[in-house]
């Protein structure tokens, strides 16, 4: 077992014979302890090596014992401090204790006293150091369990949006693509990779709210009517209220998920957002959600091809999609004729090059 450091000492005292007699009983005591003459001479030497205890009396030239206790409180605040004084100083030496003294030893002394005073305010020291060690490792304890619950959270959900969309053969595997889309876009457009786990995240969850849509309306065969339309675009707003307690420390995936259907020119849903004032993290998940609808296949309608897709991107940007988005989405994969054709298994490949793109 490792030995404790010896104790480290400072005694202030502006009259020589005090200050040795306290000087010998410490290091009598295994303590290591230096001497200061005056307030000013003890903070040169804490600033040369930080001490475990002072002892300072109250009465010196240049600067008093109240002017140096409030020196080492504020620049050495694990620093303990014992005012030496003498018996009619009393209320000064309590005064002492209210701005951070430990204790305080009356003159004259005797030696069994002044032992005792330094080890009970070495114990104290201790106590309070420990105690705040305590505090700070707890709070870092409690943060970490709340960002796992959190974490644990949004597994759960995470898993739920992936058992729902395995239920329907059409739109298996689209909230992975989106996500893996948009994290490449995202990345290419040169945000830093926490955003980009955002993104990442936000893209997953980006249908979630759509647990609160009628079965009839999101599997129906045939085009939507338009209050059908209007139901399911009601899933943005259900899946902000779904996410908003479990994923408090994700602003951005809330953005992501109330927000990728808005437009820049103001035509989209839920809130009819323009320009700028849609998140850009839901202009970048837009993109991606769009275009993996487009190039999947539906009930009522084949996959279009990649360089459709591509050319509907291009020639909608500035109005349904933001056209920086757009570039990204195209940087991130810029050779998209090299891509395969959307067959029901080439869907597959594309899905797996995108993965592959943003793993690189």
């Amino acid at each position: 077992m490792t030995a404790s450091p010896p104790v480290r000492c400072l005694v202030v005292d502006d009259e020589a014979p005090l200050r040795q007699v306290l000087v010998r009983l410490l290091r009598g005591q295994g303590h290591v302890c230096r001497e200061a003459a005056s307030g000013r001479e003890a903070l040169e030497l804490l600033a040369q090596e930080p001490a475990d205890l002072v002892l300072s009396d109250i009465h010196m030239p240049e600067m008093d014992g109240t002017a140096l206790l409030a020196e080492v409180r504020k620049r050495w605040p694990d620093t303990g401090v014992v005012m030496v004084t003498a018996v009619t100083e009393v209320r000064t030496a309590v005064s002492c204790l209210n701005q951070g003294a430990l204790d305080y030893l009356g003159k004259p002394f005797q030696v069994e006293e002044a032992v005792a005073r330094v080890r009970q305010a070495l114990e104290k020291r201790r106590l309070i150091l420990e105690n705040r060690d305590y505090q700070l490792n707890l709070e870092t304890k409690v943060r970490q369990q709340a960002l796992r619950i959190e974490e644990l959270f949004v597994e759960g959900v995470q898993a739920l949006a992936h058992a729902l969309e395995a239920k329907d053969p059409y739109t298996r595997g689209h909230s992975a693509r989106v996500s893996a889309y948009a994290a490449a876009a995202a990345a290419a457009m040169g945000l830093d990779a926490d955003l980009v786990g955002e993104v990442k995240l936000g893209g997953e969850l980006h249908d979630i709210g759509k647990i609160g849509v009628r079965e009839s309306v999101l599997h129906k065969p045939g085009r939507l009517d338009h209050q059908e339309y209007l139901h399911i675009m009601e899933h943005p707003i259900i899946g902000e209220r779904i996410l908003a307690p479990l994923v408090k420390e994700h602003p951005l995936v809330l953005e992501i998920v109330r927000s990728h259907h808005e437009r820049p020119d103001g035509l989209g849903l839920p809130d009819r957002l323009k320009g700028d004032a849609i998140p850009p993290v839901a202009r970048i998940t837009a993109v991606a959600d769009t275009f993996d609808a487009m190039t999947s296949a539906r009930p009522y309608r084949t996959a279009r091809p990649v360089e459709a897709a591509i050319a509907e991107l291009r020639a909608c940007a500035g109005t349904q999609f933001d056209a920086e988005a757009v570039a990204a989405f195209l940087r991130a994969f810029p050779d998209p004729a090299r891509l395969p054709m959307q067959t029901p298994i080439e869907v597959g490949a594309l899905h797996e090059a995108a993965l592959a793109a943003l793993a690189r």
